[in-house]
């Protein structure tokens, strides 16, 4: 998920390698047939019997829960590599749906259970993923609860650029989600993160670049003005360029 600022699983290995070394938790899905989903289409819906677990094989997914007269809570973003609803038991607690055009793996709960206990490869594997979920969640409560709106969105940027992969060319940073989805994300109104973004731009941190777009024009600006320049060392933010 995006607030956990980790490294999705593995998954450039041959699937025969990793199903042969047994090492990865994207292995599980290798024998999976490839899916695509159309942007705006669901993997699956709030409320249904959690059946199975996917994983992003390319483009970016959100998790999505909707509260009192229809309000969008948007809770988290995965992206290639990472796996959807490895925590859950019981029902999706979302509706994941593809921000972008997607390919997708799934795998049902009870084969990749029986492939987590049966391997002392994957079991710490799978702890670790079952921590990293749980951190992603206590960072998100402190966004919310802690952070106005400029630090939560400099948060969110400083975040997105440090994933690998994030910036085709130096300095650029590709932005796949709408500023709906943002706000949604950052519990913020779409206003408030146009407003802040002109704000942001005009001090000289970040500047749009068309629809999808953003170039950060001072990384240590946006750190700072994140509000934690802890959660960002420099060497998780080494692909952002400073001009």
């Amino acid at each position: 998920m995006l607030m956990q600022n980790h490294q999705a699983f593995e998954h450039g290995k041959p699937a025969g390698e990793a199903a042969k070394t047994g090492r990865s938790l994207s292995s599980v899905f290798h024998l999976s047939a490839l899916e695509p989903v159309a942007a705006g289409k669901a993997l699956c819906w709030e409320g249904d019997v959690a059946k199975h677990l996917f994983q992003v094989v390319e483009g970016v997914v959100r998790l999505q829960r909707i509260i009192g007269e229809g309000r969008r809570v948007i809770t988290g973003f995965h992206f290639a590599g990472e796996i959807v609803g490895a925590f859950l038991q019981g029902d999706f607690l979302f509706t994941a749906e593809a921000v972008t055009d997607c390919k997708i793996r799934r795998v049902s709960r009870k084969t990749f259970q029986d492939e987590v206990a049966r391997s002392d490869a994957l079991r710490p594997e799978y702890i670790a993923l079952l921590c990293h979920e749980t951190a992603a969640a206590h960072d998100q409560m402190v966004l919310l609860s802690k952070k106005n709106a400029e630090e939560r969105l400099c948060s969110f940027i400083a975040t997105l650029a440090a994933r690998p992969g994030a910036q085709p060319r130096p300095g650029l940073l590709r932005v796949p989600m709408n500023r709906q989805d943002i706000a949604d994300y950052l519990g913020l109104t779409i206003e408030t993160v146009s407003r802040t973004i002109t704000k942001l731009s005009q001090r000289n941190v970040v500047v749009p670049e068309g629809r999808h777009d953003l170039r950060i024009l001072s990384k240590g600006k946006l750190i700072q003005l994140s509000g934690n320049a802890d959660d960002f060392p420099e060497k998780n933010c080494h692909r952002v360029s400073v001009h």
